[in-house]
């Protein structure tokens, strides 16, 4: 058979008769790369394969439809189970990324140990360590003893999918999809053509013998999932890991999910035996908050139905050069930007010639636009050298004439600053309306003037 030489984007699939700087299809540079290609063969084993696990089913009413409320496996994983929705849902496909050493081969060892104490059967398939390796962590994560796990090292797809009709498992673990390959494609493992055709035989076989799946993908510098834009069309739900290298807290959020929401996040900690759960996120990041320091106020995001109090950052100093720096870390540039104007513009405040450094503490990346009020006061906080309240939790959207505007499931947001034991909440007026009632004060501002005289 004749094989031939092409050029394939590693972004999108695209394949071209010759290299090309910049992708036609996805726009993006240097993404080509060159692959051998050879013509199909007229049947695939692979393919041939997933004809015993085919369930031939007829088009049905929906109405006719049985509803059956054992479509989940509950994990035994709190956090990780409020991610997923409620559970794993049988013959889902997942797909979890994140920055090498992060914590996915630890959780995915985790799981298969608490899925097998209720009875399922899991396949781990390690593809790139070897079983004693596996034993070894297993050994530290307390997962030795573990029944109803079987581990095997394998890359080829041909044997994974033998070990499957042979096994038939309740749970399938793939670590991970980059270095699967099918022997019926002439590309190397990891390349476009590999891994989109693995996951689309995997996908399939989970489908149809009702087999929940979790494929574990690796992440380019940019912090994309590696491999083809298809592959996160293809899976159920898609989840990342969040959180620096050298911190030990990691944040687990769904950026796709069938099944359920994609608000909800799980807070980890990373242990001497893995992962552990983080049940009050807000006392956990709250832990080291300095006292008596300018710049530092309390805020209450909330992320799907969990409200969190975080700690704002703010340093301000005179700019030894030309042109003051912005930095964020946690917050968005943009918005930062946009609030040092409103102070400039509509309190009179002279930050043009001064360094603004902000920090969400605890590395939490923050995209509620409530915490706008407490990174503005955080701001003048440091400017002004004055310390805001220690036991006041200050919460609001800040519209350009420096207004505060309401936000969202504000009661969640005060029960939980009344739990940790907070005096004062600074809220939108507008929120005042609530009709509950709470032990903890509550003070309404409308703009960042009055929201100053009640923090300071």
């Amino acid at each position: 058979m004749k094989t031939k030489t092409i050029f394939s984007c590693q972004s999108c699939g695209y394949q071209s008769p010759k290299w090309l700087g910049r992708c036609p299809d996805c726009s993006n540079w240097n993404s080509f790369v060159e692959e051998a290609y050879a013509e199909p063969k007229a049947a695939r084993p692979a393919y041939a394969a997933l004809a015993d696990f085919s369930s031939n089913q007829e088009p049905v009413l929906m109405r006719d439809i049985e509803k059956k409320d054992d479509l989940r496996h509950k994990t035994q994983i709190g956090e990780l189970d409020r991610v997923l929705g409620g559970g794993i849902v049988k013959g889902a496909v997942v797909l979890l990324g994140g920055d090498p050493g992060i914590g996915k081969s630890t959780i995915a060892l985790q799981l298969s140990n608490q899925l097998s104490q209720t009875g399922l059967k899991i396949l781990y398939v390690s593809a790139e360590e070897s079983v004693q390796q596996t034993l070894m962590r297993a050994e530290r994560l307390g997962a030795l003893l573990a029944e109803r796990i079987y581990i095997v090292n394998q890359t080829d797809l041909s044997a994974i999918i033998e070990y499957i009709k042979k096994i038939n498992p309740d749970v399938m673990i793939i670590d991970s999809i980059q270095v699967i390959f099918s022997p019926d494609i002439s590309s190397s493992p990891g390349s476009v053509s590999q891994v989109r055709e693995c996951s689309h035989i995997l996908t399939r076989i989970a489908k149809s013998g009702g087999i929940s799946m979790f494929i574990i993908g690796h992440v380019t510098k940019e912090g994309a999932l590696a491999g083809p834009r298809i592959l996160e069309h293809i899976v159920d739900t898609v989840l990342y890991f969040e959180g620096e290298r050298y911190s030990t807290y990691r944040i687990l959020r769904a950026v796709k999910n069938r099944f359920g929401s994609t608000n909800e996040i799980g807070v980890f900690r990373m242990g001497l035996s893995g992962l552990e759960e983080v049940k009050n996120p807000s006392e956990f990041f709250l832990s080291e908050r300095p006292q008596d320091a300018p710049g530092s106020v309390i805020t209450s995001v909330l992320e799907g139905t969990r409200p969190m109090l975080l700690e704002v950052q703010a340093l301000v100093a005179r700019s030894s050069f030309g042109y003051a720096a912005r930095r964020s870390e946690g917050f968005d540039y943009n918005r930062l930007n946009l609030l040092v104007a409103v102070l400039e513009k509509r309190l009179g405040l002279h930050l043009e010639n001064e360094d603004i450094f902000i920090n969400i503490a605890g590395g939490v990346t923050v995209k509620d636009p409530s915490c706008d009020l407490a990174v503005a006061l955080a701001i003048v906080s440091s400017f002004k050298e004055k310390i805001v309240k220690k036991d006041i939790v200050i919460i609001g959207e800040v519209g350009l004439a420096s207004e505060i505007r309401n936000v969202t499931q504000v009661s969640l947001r005060i029960k939980e600053a009344q739990k940790l034991g907070f005096k004062q909440c600074i809220i939108p007026k507008n929120n005042l309306d609530n009709k509950e009632s709470y032990d903890i004060e509550l003070t309404g501002v409308r703009n960042i003037q009055e929201a100053m005289e009640h923090a300071f």
